[in-house]
């Protein structure tokens, strides 16, 4: 049976952009898995109820349901052992990496690109983001982002153990990537996918990186449409 996999995606359906899909979407093409992608938007919670979950990404594998990305990876690697390896450590290992991700990368990314994302909703998705994000904010999304070109150099600032764990390697996995690098690639991936704003220094570190993960599995990442 078809892998379904369903991802947050604007108005259009191949705009994918939660980043927490594009881990679950990077493990799947690292694992060399075919799957369809489900297009899912924010105001469709009803379209999950078969997963007694509200938010994506959802997996759908045979008769299995799996939802959040780490336990969607731990399945992965689990059914599909011949396949190369997601986790090659202990879980503890990838659960700092997806707290830093969470925590600190997402919450600066988010404080610079997130006015960028109701041009890319329709109508109904646009009110409730808008909405629920300016409630959560206590401000206009506007009023987040302000600035945002002057706050660049402390966001890439808080990117130093990034790149001290880079050092020396081409992946956090080491030669080759592993789901540490789809963890915090996924935050990249979400900036990249929803915002013209340049996060990145072209010469750091932590950007030749991520020119190598948008090359992966053929350039899937690359070729999704900005």
């Amino acid at each position: 049976m078809t892998i379904r996999l369903f991802e947050l995606c604007g108005a259009d359906p191949k705009r994918v952009f939660s980043p927490f899909c594009w881990r679950s979407r990077m493990a799947l093409a690292h694992k060399g898995l075919a799957f369809e992608s489900v297009p899912w938007r924010f105001t469709e919670q009803a379209a999950l109820a078969f997963a007694k979950h509200d938010k994506v990404p959802v997996l759908v594998d045979g008769d299995r349901v799996v939802v959040e990305s780490f336990d969607i990876a731990k399945h992965l690697d689990a059914a599909y052992p011949a396949a190369p390896s997601l986790l090659h450590g202990a879980p503890e290992t990838y659960r700092f990496v997806g707290a830093w991700t969470d925590t600190v990368l997402h919450a600066g990314i988010a404080g610079l690109i997130v006015s960028d994302i109701p041009a890319l909703l329709d109508e109904a998705d646009r009110a409730y983001f808008v909405a629920s994000r300016e409630k959560r904010y206590g401000k206009t999304l506007a009023e987040v982002t302000a600035g945002r070109e002057e706050r660049l150099p402390a966001f890439r600032a808080s990117l130093l153990p990034l790149r001290h764990a880079l050092r020396g390697r081409d992946f956090l996995g080491g030669s080759t990537p592993d789901y540490g690098d789809h963890t915090v690639f996924g935050g990249f991936m979400w900036a990249r996918v929803v915002s013209p704003l340049e996060l990145l220094a072209a010469d750091d570190p932590v950007h030749a990186w991520r020119e190598r993960m948008l090359d992966l599995f053929g350039g899937m990442a690359r070729a999704t449409p900005l």
